[in-house]
């Protein structure tokens, strides 16, 4: 459980706190539980799934296999998107972070190319974070997060018209409520629990994985979905809907300042960047590692893609190809509009794996039981819900990027007749 909470980091729900808030008009607390929901169904999906192809671990492998080869390169596709996209949120919340709260004497271009350099000179280099850095990481967290709550539990004690409305209106305000608004703010909230999935490729390293992978992966979304509800449950006690941030990108650490003043808002900013520089890095080599893999298979051009460092074992020209993506990326686009296009290819993903599941154990599957049934189906549904209330510039991007996907992968493949490779190798 610690691996996957690490993964997914438990400040998670902090820097898109902005986002989550405009997008749901406050009701916060309430999107992140509903997302949590259908993550729950997806994880016992996913637990499931990995029984079956227990060294694939990808929603690419498991929807190729049980639905469709070309459904299979859509997903495929999709989960390329969101390797791209994943480093350039991260350049541009941490750019905008530094630039807001630590020297804003330096402009945010600047920030931003800092950030691109340091995440691929730290890929370059194979700086790697060991599990007793991670524990201590996680730890120190740890306690800014609860210095957070303990602030903002004497800040609210201290207001002057303490009333019921106060400590409910995070989960349900008459004012500003609408379903439209609840399904748009919990189609952004899946963001939270972006990378649990990353459990499920870890099979061959767990004793018994037939049963503790599918029981990590639970157990991680759901301490992952409580902690978030309580620390953005904290944050929306203290910021009233109407009020504008000074910055989305760095709503937690403004409230941070106000319940706990400069020093709480200092050790909030490192905190978040230090978190930020972890899943940044991270999400850059595992997508040159993808596209090293599609090279390697001549998925694609295996004279760039598909060729790694003699010295490191990193495939340099892809990492510093994703980095350049996410720099420019970082000009053209908002850090909500990042978060949206990266859910619209995981909640396809996500929904793809659902399905595959209910496909093998209900449809095709010997012992079929209501367990086999109802987890996966409903996971289904509420991903494609989650999925059409995603932001309608994000699905036509998305869209246009699936299209062009599935026009490359039905020449490249003769009408998929054949596969290609979306499967992260291991290092080599």
């Amino acid at each position: 459980m610690l691996i996957g909470i690490i993964m997914v980091q438990p400040t998670a729900p902090m820097p898109p706190f902005g986002a989550f808030f405009n997008k749901g008009h406050g009701h916060v607390v309430t999107t992140v539980l509903m997302a949590m929901v259908a993550m729950l169904f997806t994880a016992i999906s996913y637990g499931r799934m990995a029984r079956v192809y227990p060294s694939a671990g990808s929603a690419y492998a498991y929807v190729a296999q049980e639905i469709h080869p070309g459904l299979g390169f859509a997903t495929g596709w999709s989960m390329l998107m969101d390797y791209l996209l994943n480093p350039l949120i991260c350049v541009i919340w941490g750019s905008r972070e530094a630039q807001i709260h630590l020297i804003p004497a330096i402009p945010y271009v600047v920030w931003a190319v800092f950030f691109t350099l340091l995440f691929t000179w730290a890929n370059l280099r194979r700086v790697r974070t060991t599990a007793r850095i991670n524990a201590i990481m996680a730890a120190a967290m740890g306690v800014v997060i609860i210095a957070m709550l303990v602030c903002t539990a004497r800040w609210v004690m201290g207001l002057p018209d303490l009333n019921l409305g106060v400590f409910t209106h995070p989960f349900y305000d008459p004012r500003y409520f609408s379903w439209k608004m609840l399904g748009s703010g919990a189609s952004l909230a899946v963001l939270t629990y972006i990378g649990f999935d990353g459990l499920s490729t870890l099979s061959e390293e767990t004793k018994n994985p037939r049963r503790n992978i599918l029981l990590a992966m639970v157990i991680t979304c759901l301490a992952i979905g409580f902690l978030s509800a309580i620390e953005v449950y904290a944050a929306q006690l203290v910021w009233p809907v109407g009020k504008a941030f000074p910055s989305v990108e760095t709503a937690y650490t403004d409230v941070a300042r106000v319940v706990g003043g400069g020093s709480l808002a200092l050790a909030m900013s490192l905190t978040l960047l230090l978190a930020n520089f972890g899943s940044g890095s991270g999400a850059q080599l595992a997508g040159a590692r993808l596209l090293y893999g599609m090279g390697r298979s001549k998925a694609l051009p295996e004279g760039f893609f598909g060729k790694v460092s003699h010295k490191t074992g990193v495939p340099a020209n892809n990492v510093i190809l994703v980095g350049a993506l996410a720099l420019a990326g970082s000009f053209l686009i908002s850090y909500e509009e990042g978060a949206e296009l990266l859910n619209f290819g995981a909640l396809i993903g996500f929904a793809g794996v659902n399905f595959s599941a209910f496909l093998h154990y209900w449809v095709r599957g010997e012992k079929r039981q209501w367990t086999h049934f109802f987890p996966p189906l409903l996971g289904f549904v509420i991903c494609v819900a989650l999925w059409l209330n995603l932001d309608r510039h994000a699905q036509l991007l998305g869209g246009t990027w699936l299209a062009l996907g599935l026009a490359y992968g039905y020449w490249k493949t003769n009408g998929f007749k054949k596969t290609l490779n979306f499967e992260i190798p291991p290092e080599e």
